[in-house]
């Protein structure tokens, strides 16, 4: 095969997987704090005297799940611009 057709494809594939870590990575992302949100407010409503620890624990573990979108950016931005 040419060597311009094979950097093209190579090129092609970097930019594919970088465009999957991304969206894969804040679709997760973004499906568990709406877990998190559901859970939390489901719990608040059933013990009104825990809100505020609830509310705490929640904040932080959304912050948790919020690195992962962070990291998948970063993966992606790595794969697109460092050259192997």
């Amino acid at each position: 095969m040419d060597p311009q057709v094979l950097g093209i494809i190579k090129n092609m594939v970097e930019v594919l997987g970088a465009v999957f870590c991304v969206a894969f990575g804040s679709g997760m992302a973004a499906y568990a704090q709406g877990r998190v949100i559901a859970q939390t407010t489901d719990a608040m409503a059933r013990q009104p005297e825990l809100a505020n620890d609830l509310r705490f624990t929640m904040i932080i573990g959304l912050a948790m799940i919020e690195s992962l979108a962070i990291y998948c950016l970063l993966v992606s931005l790595i794969l697109l611009f460092v050259k192997w």
